[in-house]
């Protein structure tokens, strides 16, 4: 009877994918929340460089600020290490407990336009259940 976990064998590597571990959540599910249209946007130094990757369905991540000088309910949002912009303040209050708490938030763009020098982003915000 063997009662160890099971050995990570080059096989059992393949099946888990690039994603390493955290790939096997069976039971994950996105929740969407709400839609919003990303502040801050003309103080991203870099935006006209990473505009081309700035498409519909890109996935970025969400990462809480609390030490922010302005809002101390402040939510990042970046593609890749980029932070290009933020949650608006006045609606960041509810998922930044939620993520002060534990949970893990995402956005995925649904539309970008230019307007000037300025990018316009609208992102789908969920929450990861």
């Amino acid at each position: 009877m063997e009662t160890g976990i099971a050995t990570l064998t080059p096989e059992m590597l393949a099946f888990i994918g690039s994603g390493g571990v955290s790939a096997i959540a069976p039971f994950t599910r996105e929740i969407f929340l709400l839609n919003v249209t990303v502040a801050g946007t003309s103080f991203c130094k870099n935006i006209d460089e990473l505009a081309p990757q700035l498409t519909k369905d890109t996935k970025m991540r969400m990462l809480r600020h609390p030490k922010n000088e302005h809002d101390e309910m402040a939510i990042g949002i970046y593609l890749d290490d980029n932070r290009v912009g933020w949650v608006p303040m006045e609606q960041n209050e509810v998922i930044s407990r939620l993520m002060d708490a534990g949970k893990a938030f995402f956005c995925r763009i649904v539309h970008v336009s230019k307007k000037g020098a300025w990018y316009k982003i609208d992102v789908d915000i969920f929450m990861v259940e």
